[in-house]
């Protein structure tokens, strides 16, 4: 087995131009949590349910530490229109896996507590499917 340390993630996310930025530098944690919803098809005669499944849903819920440039580029997204992202969890060297998409940015949030460090957090909506590939 191959374990990876997350200190080789690199997430990217179009600006308000549609360029692909890198925000690596900023992210101090990234997720992509996927789901598919069932419905249930039980019949007469059946002693336990049935299911077939349907549509997969999917977000990506970001965290890192607040910076101007950041908060640039996130505020000037926030309810557009969808964007595309690119998300290695393993780094982007030729070869490693890469997922990417499309996505709205649903919320973004800045918080600032008196005794710590400014932080952000965001989530994403993902629209349409999700590529799973490796970088060039």
């Amino acid at each position: 087995m191959a374990f990876v340390h997350g200190k080789d993630t690199v997430f990217k996310l179009d600006n308000s131009s549609g360029t692909l930025t890198d925000l690596s530098i900023y992210v101090t944690s990234a997720g992509l949590p996927r789901e598919v919803d069932t419905h249930e098809v039980t019949a007469y005669g059946k002693s336990a349910k049935v299911y077939i499944a349907g549509l997969s849903d999917a977000t990506i819920p970001l965290e890192g530490k607040w910076d101007a440039t950041l908060d640039a580029h996130m505020n000037g997204i926030v309810g557009g229109v969808s964007r595309s992202w690119e998300w290695g969890p393993e780094g982007s060297a030729t070869g490693k896996v890469k997922y990417s998409g499309e996505c709205f940015l649903t919320s973004y949030e800045s918080e600032a507590p008196v005794d710590g460090e400014v932080t952000w957090s965001a989530d994403m909506q993902v629209t349409d499917t999700i590529t799973r590939g490796t970088w060039p």
